[in-house]
């Protein structure tokens, strides 16, 4: 995840960029959902079919925090699904782990927030575009009110609250729509996820290149205005680190006499993070590097976590700065900002980790 509103103000400051210190868990919880999302990387359907059990879930967690994982963003599917929810949560802050929710939002109410808040330190709400795109995206009618409105409940209860947007050709014409719902909202944060071909997103085209890079310049842009404007929304985005060096060259042309302080900032924080920092574990206890990566590293159901996360070929390679690339990536003079970007995307692509990102706009 690149923190474009933290690195803008941290280089403007001449302050280093704290990062979160340990690993982010992002945990699908089940693949069952309410919704038939155009993009889902994880084929999500309405029906549940071999989750962890409660049990298995929970004797998990201790080996996480072994591992060092300090962050878990529950996912899905729809993780409101799982009636042990609150349970899961709940340990999971009992072993010092921070607990983050990511939703579709329809199944939230103001009654259901109140009793889930206490378990929870952030909330992402997803957000596609305008009303229209929303719900064709997320294959049902009523789907944006929903959200939004599960948003306002949870402002309302005083939780920690922001909107997810994936960037696609079908969503590209909401991104501004979604900025102002975010200033009239109030919102903490927005987050840009980046298309990954995986699971139902395999059937979705990339953006053309240099309207790929328009909207990212446009992403960097809003961000610096609302920095500089004093605005508290922080703008996030995920799944492609090549937004690094976009950030760096228009901060550097607004600021130069600052951009020595931004291009260390980005080498610090190292680019793609997937194997390094970030984890998944999938609904039936599969861990691989990110949510999207066609490879698993093992199960934790035959295996302790730690010992999963601390004895593989692949995390050694994913691990390396910089990674060992071929083709462009190999000669590219941004490497140490990037890493290489998504290694998920090159395998899914190129059927080789070592490959160039396809979808590189730079």
């Amino acid at each position: 995840m690149l923190r474009i509103t933290r690195f803008i103000r941290c280089a403007l400051e001449g302050r280093p960029f704290e990062s979160f210190r340990g690993i982010i868990l992002i945990w699908n919880l089940t693949n069952r959902c309410n919704l038939y999302c155009r993009h889902c990387y994880a084929s999500a359907r309405s029906e549940a079919s071999g989750d962890l059990s409660t049990e298995e879930a929970l004797a998990l967690i201790p080996s996480l925090r072994r591992a060092g994982v300090r962050f878990a963003v529950l996912s899905g599917g729809e993780p409101l699904l799982r009636e042990d929810l609150p349970e899961i949560a709940v340990k999971l802050k009992e072993e010092g782990i921070r607990t983050y929710l990511s939703t579709n939002g329809t199944l939230l109410n103001r009654g259901n927030v109140r009793e889930i808040a206490p378990y929870f330190d952030y909330v992402g709400i997803s957000v596609d575009g305008t009303p229209v795109i929303h719900n064709a995206f997320r294959g049902k009618a009523s789907s944006f009110e929903g959200a939004v409105k599960a948003v306002e409940a949870c402002l309302s209860e005083g939780v920690k609250t922001g909107l997810r947007f994936t960037l696609t050709p079908a969503t590209l014409p909401g991104l501004p729509f979604v900025f102002r719902l975010a200033r009239t909202l109030g919102v903490s944060k927005v987050y840009i996820s980046h298309l990954v071909h995986a699971g139902r997103g395999t059937g979705l085209r990339n953006l053309p290149g240099r309207e790929y890079r328009s909207a990212v310049e446009f992403i960097v842009e809003k961000a610096l205005v609302w920095a500089e404007s004093g605005v508290e929304t922080e703008i996030v985005t995920g799944n492609n680190d090549a937004d690094g060096v976009v950030l760096y060259r228009k901060f550097s042309d607004r600021y130069p006499e600052r951009s020595s302080e931004m291009l260390s900032l980005l080498k610090a924080w190292g680019g793609n993070q997937a194997g390094v920092r970030i984890v998944n574990i999938d609904h039936k206890g599969n861990v691989k590097p990110d949510p999207f990566f066609p490879v698993i590293l093992g199960n934790v159901k035959e295996k302790p976590f730690e010992e999963i996360w601390n004895s593989n070929g692949v995390l050694s390679f994913l691990r390396e700065r910089p990674r060992r690339l071929v083709e462009r990536c190999s000669s590219c003079p941004h490497l140490e900002i990037c890493n290489g970007n998504s290694r998920a995307r090159a395998l899914i692509a190129y059927g080789d980790i070592r490959a160039e990102d396809p979808a590189c706009y730079l």
